[in-house]
């Protein structure tokens, strides 16, 4: 008796077509620009509210105790404060879609104004020391990994491990004070104030590298050791390729996806940092004029700096989540999974 056959049908894997994967890329990138619009509501909702409900006259508290009534109640109405909330709340709302940040309450002097001229020296300084991080915390992580892999030189991990953990735990603002101490009035190299001179822009910069390049490289260092674990460091060993084209070609490569990540998630923390440090230094930037407004009550210019500050954090999260789906297309997939 012949039995009958049974034939398995042939088991075809589709790669998916580049339509499905730009669709699903399309799809990241709109849940993440909507996340971020979501977030940036709630933080001009609360900016709003925080104004509104920090209790007694803003206008008042601006302008002083012994400012004329008239004076007082003519600027409440200049700036809409006499409207019902709700009103506030749309005028303000489309205010800011037309580049209205709002209006000083001392001066009466626009917000987008002041940030037209104080934003570029913020973006600078953060600009620049972000550049000084990724400088020192990638190679410094991925020479102490080379040092120490395999639990060779445990001195040297420990070194590392304590310095680096001492820096990134400091303040910025407190390295700050200490680097004007140090080498600006102990022993005058730099100057303490100001974005005069190409000196001047050394110890605010420094201020704001130092902790997130020790905090970088922690991880630079970690990533740069799983990395020279992996099979492919292993095989071009084997074929005894030079040591820098392994750690350069290979291992550095590889390092990099969540080195990135996290850069660029120092750098929205460098721009809110840079708040206190450019205070220390007197910088020209968002950072000094936030902080007379609020010495001063004059919470327009804190409202509207609060937003600004917020936006650049959000577009820069926006940035680092592009790039790390353009790196791992992973997480493009898993997100859309």
């Amino acid at each position: 008796m012949t039995l009958p056959l049974t034939v398995q049908p042939d088991t075809v894997v589709v790669a998916p077509s580049g339509g499905r994967h730009r669709n699903r890329w399309l799809t990241f990138f709109l849940r993440r620009i909507w996340r971020m619009l979501v977030a940036l509501f709630v933080i001009v909702s609360a900016a709003f509210l925080v104004l509104r409900m920090a209790g007694g006259d803003p206008v008042r508290s601006a302008l002083g105790a012994t400012a004329d009534e008239a004076v007082v109640q003519a600027r409440r109405e200049q700036l809409g404060l006499n409207d019902p909330i709700i009103v506030q709340f749309w005028n303000y709302l489309t205010g800011i879609f037309r580049g209205d940040l709002g209006v000083s309450l001392i001066t009466g002097r626009s917000v987008t104004e002041l940030v037209e001229h104080r934003l570029p020296a913020t973006l600078e300084l953060a600009g620049l020391a972000f550049l000084v991080v990724l400088l020192v915390a990638v190679p410094l992580g991925l020479a102490v990994a080379i040092l120490t892999q395999g639990g060779r030189r445990r001195d040297t991990e420990l070194a590392f491990t304590g310095i680096t953990g001492f820096f990134a735990a400091v303040p910025e603002y407190l390295l700050a004070v200490a680097l004007v101490v140090i080498f600006a009035i102990t022993v005058p190299i730099f100057p303490v104030a100001g974005n005069s001179s190409a000196a001047s822009y050394v110890l605010p910069v420094l201020a704001l590298a130092i902790g997130s390049s020790a905090a970088l490289s922690r991880i630079a260092r970690v990533e740069a050791l799983n990395s020279l674990s992996e099979d492919y460091v292993r095989t071009a060993r084997s074929k005894r390729l030079p040591g820098w084209m392994i750690y350069f070609r290979h291992a550095l490569p590889n390092m990099l996806t969540a080195t990135l990540t996290l850069g660029g998630t120092l750098l929205a923390t460098m721009i809110a940092g840079s708040v206190l440090v450019e205070q220390v230094f007197n910088w020209p930037g968002l950072g000094t004029a936030f902080v007379q407004a609020i010495v001063t009550k004059d919470y327009g210019i804190v409202q509207g700096l609060a937003i600004v500050y917020a936006v650049i954090i959000l577009v820069v999260n926006l940035v680092v989540d592009l790039v790390l789906s353009v790196l791992d297309r992973r997480t493009t997939l898993l997100d859309t999974a």
